[in-house]
């Protein structure tokens, strides 16, 4: 049993008032936030881009799919992965019923890959999502909105991810794969569930960006990465309320099928 402070319903009850206040204010705080995260200027997008869907090539245009505004997802799954990334595949296992609602609020939600969209489309089936999900495999997209690197761009200190330029991948992680890895590493256990090794893995990034179309032009309005893709990782807000919180020691999620 955990060590942790026991007490009456009182003094739970003062010391949960107490907190009421602090979590109130951060609502607030975050509804000030929200309201600044809408106010960022839109830069208008000239560039073609196409995509592969279900129903065919596509525009960005195309992706909006008739609505004003477009949610993208960009999910972990390079050309060489022969599975999704088990921590995005758990963000898009709780989003994934969202994106009927959305779509009933003029908002078009999506993810977004670099691997060809037949691959895309088995992992889809065999996780059981309805979501839409393009390929860029054949565009330049990933790497304009920063979420997908070059070997070149790794190997000379070339990858600026969540707006912060990263040093050269050390020469140590080239070729190896996560059966030849030593020690309980998050991220070559994760890439192991990907079927890649490391550097591999991590040329593509996680993010969400968001597009608005208006008198025929595409603006970019936001992008996030990393701790920021947070707020929808739904299990964790979940956990974040749970008794002992997030509580890891480790990797411990998988993909949902293989608990």
């Amino acid at each position: 049993m955990t060590a942790h402070t026991t007490g009456t319903r009182e003094e739970w009850l003062a010391a949960r008032l107490a907190l009421l206040e602090e979590e109130k204010e951060l609502t607030r705080r975050s509804d000030a936030l929200t309201k600044k995260r809408q106010e960022l200027p839109w830069v208008r997008i000239d560039k073609e881009y196409r995509f592969d869907t279900d129903a065919g090539k596509a525009s960005l245009v195309e992706l909006f799919q008739g609505r004003s505004q477009l949610l993208i997802y960009h999910f972990m799954f390079g050309p060489d992965y022969e599975a999704g990334c088990p921590s995005c595949s758990a963000i898009a296992d709780g989003f994934d019923g969202s994106v009927v609602h959305l779509a009933n609020h003029d908002v078009t939600l999506m993810a977004v890959s670099r691997a060809p969209l037949a691959k895309l489309q088995a992992f889809k089936k065999r996780m059981g999502w309805t979501f839409p999900w393009a390929s860029a495999t054949d565009s330049d997209f990933n790497f304009d909105f920063g979420v997908g690197f070059t070997k070149e761009q790794q190997r000379d200190g070339g990858i600026e991810y969540n707006y912060l330029r990263e040093p050269p991948m050390a020469n140590t992680l080239a070729g190896k794969t996560m059966q030849e890895w030593d020690g309980d590493n998050p991220v070559a256990l994760t890439a192991a569930m990907t079927g890649t090794d490391v550097p591999t893995f991590t040329r593509e990034r996680p993010g969400a960006s968001a597009f608005v179309l208006e008198d025929g032009a595409v603006y970019h309005t936001y992008s996030t990465y990393a701790r920021g893709l947070d707020g929808l990782w739904g299990m964790y807000q979940w956990l974040d309320r749970a008794p002992k919180g997030r509580n890891e020691a480790g990797m411990w999620w998988r993909h949902h099928d293989k608990y």
